[in-house]
């Protein structure tokens, strides 16, 4: 896949994310895209094969002067459970196709599936980006909830509708606490929280790696907020920031989250603390429509957003939302939680 295949002036060849050089024309190219998102950085993909063992493929389109037109991060998704393809971006909700010309767009697709072929992946997900010409079209399943992040606390608090602004306060007053940092004892109150929560939705949690790798690529980029009752945790949300945007991307709350409406003080304090960063916008990331967290975020102000990804092949099933899955979700629920802790990464890994 080393190898340049030249077609109407454009090549397209895997980069090697070991090489400064390749990553400073990376990053240069990301930077000047207006849609890129943390999902296409070469951390995302170090961080997703450094923690979940899940092979990386990182594709640049060239032109005949060496510059860059495009980018495609793929991620080889294996699982004996839910099959093979190539997705892009493993484990994100964005990573399409970015770039600055349909030719360059339309072969990185082409070489995508001859890269699924050759490694025998049943099928490539793209999630967002530019819409290669023939494959499926996917829409309707999930949404997207973005919006302006005021600067000022007032200013948060004044934008969040009347109804959730109540439930903000009404968190203020049970003596919670909250702390930001990125080191060990952030990450263990964060894999405790997220892992009951996740295991409470019947679903198995990340392996522990991949929330370490994260932190670790993405350096200040990357930090973990955590709510405290009575010095127990009990919501925490690992953050991204790219290009003056907060994305919340794996949080959750314990069984005692809900009364103390932890959850609702959690993601107010990050607003806060994102603005306090320098953050202008807020990425509430992406929701199944029909959902909790679809509501949740609609509560909040945050108008859904159709989500559009592309396919060709054989689809996966992943969709926790499955009647095929529903019994394997109740019984989830009820594990213990120390079992489903370890039983689960296994399974988790292979779903990206």
């Amino acid at each position: 896949m080393n190898a340049f295949m030249p077609v109407a002036g454009l090549a397209v060849r895997a980069a090697d994310l070991n090489d400064p050089g390749e990553l400073v024309r990376i990053e240069g190219f990301i930077a000047a895209a207006p849609t890129a998102t943390p999902f296409h950085r070469p951390e995302w993909s170090r961080a997703v094969e450094q923690g979940c063992g899940q092979r990386s493929h990182y594709l640049l389109a060239e032109d005949r002067a060496g510059e860059i037109a495009g980018i495609l991060p793929l991620t080889e998704m294996r699982s004996p459970l839910f099959g093979s393809a190539l997705v892009s971006a493993g484990f994100g909700v964005d990573g399409g196709i970015l770039a600055t010309h349909p030719a360059a767009a339309e072969l990185l697709a082409e070489q995508a599936w001859a890269l699924a072929e050759r490694h025998g992946c049943a099928s490539v997900e793209l999630r967002g980006g530019s819409a290669p010409a023939g494959w499926e079209r996917k829409t309707g399943a999930h949404a997207g909830f973005v919006r302006d992040l005021p600067l000022t606390d007032e200013a948060i608090l004044k934008a969040i509708p009347r109804k959730q602004r109540a439930e903000v306060r009404r968190a203020q007053g049970f003596g919670l606490d909250a702390s930001t940092g990125a080191g060990p004892a952030d990450r263990a109150s964060h894999y405790a929280v997220y892992s009951e929560s996740v295991r409470n939705l019947g679903t198995p949690v990340f392996p522990r790696g991949l929330f370490a790798a994260m932190l670790d690529n993405f350096g200040e980029d990357a930090d973990i907020l955590t709510i405290r009752h009575d010095g127990k945790p009990v919501a925490s949300v690992l953050s991204l920031y790219h290009r003056g945007t907060v994305y919340p991307y794996w949080g959750g709350g314990t069984a005692e989250a809900r009364a103390l409406r932890a959850n609702e003080l959690m993601y107010f304090e990050l607003m806060r603390h994102a603005a306090a960063r320098g953050c202008t916008r807020f990425d509430f990331g992406r929701s199944k429509l029909g959902t909790g967290a679809y509501a949740f975020k609609k509560n909040w102000g945050f108008d859904p957003q159709p989500l559009v990804y592309w396919a060709k092949g054989e689809a996966r099933e992943t969709n926790p939302l499955s009647p095929k899955y529903r019994l394997q979700i109740a019984i989830w629920k009820k594990l213990p939680l120390p079992v489903a802790n370890l039983i689960g990464p296994p399974i988790a890994r292979g779903l990206g």
